[in-house]
């Protein structure tokens, strides 16, 4: 496997993103970035970005929850940020995320997490949690959803998939931007651009599509599928936080609310904004956590 690290140069001087890099390999060879603020003791705030950003996306986020005095954790999914980035599609699949996901947690040791997840993070993070339920104790799910391949696909999703997949241009930034309903300055655009010095970056960030369970055969339908199972069971807080204008997933957040039992008589809200929430209400995306965070400690 053939791994591509953009230069660490490339992101001097992002607006917002004054936090110390941290790294841990996931495998012998291939190094996952993270942020890592707040009080090393408190639990931890596992904030997961999806396709096709990085932990940028938070940066408004993590110094409200590590403020509030929480540990803020913001990894870079492999493929992305900084995290380390194979150059071949062929390299991604969805299981290798969840195993360098899942890797990355164990050796951090994580236990008590509230997971918020959007996109790629909900579909990676979902699993996780069902999958390994006792180092979870709350989950908060903004825009994302666990798909099995047994539900229509959005035409919104088919059509993305499609250009991911036969364009040869990528504008990470400008795609952000589209899925953002404020206007991103140019700095905020490029900075979302700096993981990906050429096109040859790209790989996980077009692979990514093609990973999402279409039809009951894929092969993670399956893993999905157990997964629900967990989740139709799972009693610790469950709240969704979506925004008004995402066609991706809307309606998803009431489907979670009816199926799993968490999610009964939670705070659940609709913010405005995109598809990217993280950029369009921020503020409000962080006092759900600490707030349910705070409702979980007076409890």
């Amino acid at each position: 496997m053939r791994i591509l690290r953009t230069d660490e140069a490339r992101f001097q001087g992002l607006p917002d993103y004054p936090f110390a890099p941290n790294y841990l390999n996931v495998e012998p060879d291939l190094r996952m970035h993270y942020v890592d603020e707040g009080p090393r003791g408190a639990s931890p705030v596992l904030m997961l970005h999806g396709e096709p950003s990085w932990s940028y996306l938070y940066r408004h986020m993590i110094p409200l929850i590590a403020t509030a005095g929480h540990r803020a954790l913001a990894p870079d999914l492999i493929g992305f940020g900084k995290s380390d980035k194979p150059a071949d599609m062929a390299d991604y699949s969805y299981e290798r995320h969840m195993a360098w996901l899942g890797s990355w947690i164990e050796k951090l040791d994580l236990t008590d997490i509230t997971l918020v997840c959007q996109n790629w993070g909900s579909l990676l993070g979902l699993r996780l949690a069902a999958e390994h339920p006792h180092r979870f104790r709350c989950i908060i799910v903004g825009n994302g959803m666990l798909p099995t391949g047994e539900n229509r696909i959005p035409a919104m999703f088919s059509l993305w998939k499609a250009f991911v997949t036969h364009s040869p241009w990528l504008p990470v930034g400008r795609i952000v931007q589209l899925g953002t309903e404020r206007t991103l300055t140019r700095a905020e655009q490029a900075a979302y651009e700096a993981p990906f010095p050429s096109t040859e970056y790209k790989a996980g960030a077009r692979a990514f599509p093609k990973l999402v369970p279409v039809s009951r055969n894929d092969p993670a339908g399956l893993a999905n599928r157990a997964a629900w199972k967990v989740l139709e069971k799972w009693h610790k807080p469950f709240i969704t936080c979506f925004s008004s204008g995402d066609p991706i997933t809307r309606g998803e957040d009431r489907y979670m609310q009816r199926r799993i039992p968490g999610a009964h008589g939670q705070p659940h809200i609709t913010l405005r904004g995109g598809h990217f929430l993280q950029e369009d209400s921020p503020e409000d995306f962080a006092r759900i956590i600490t707030d349910a965070l705070k409702s979980e400690m007076a409890a």
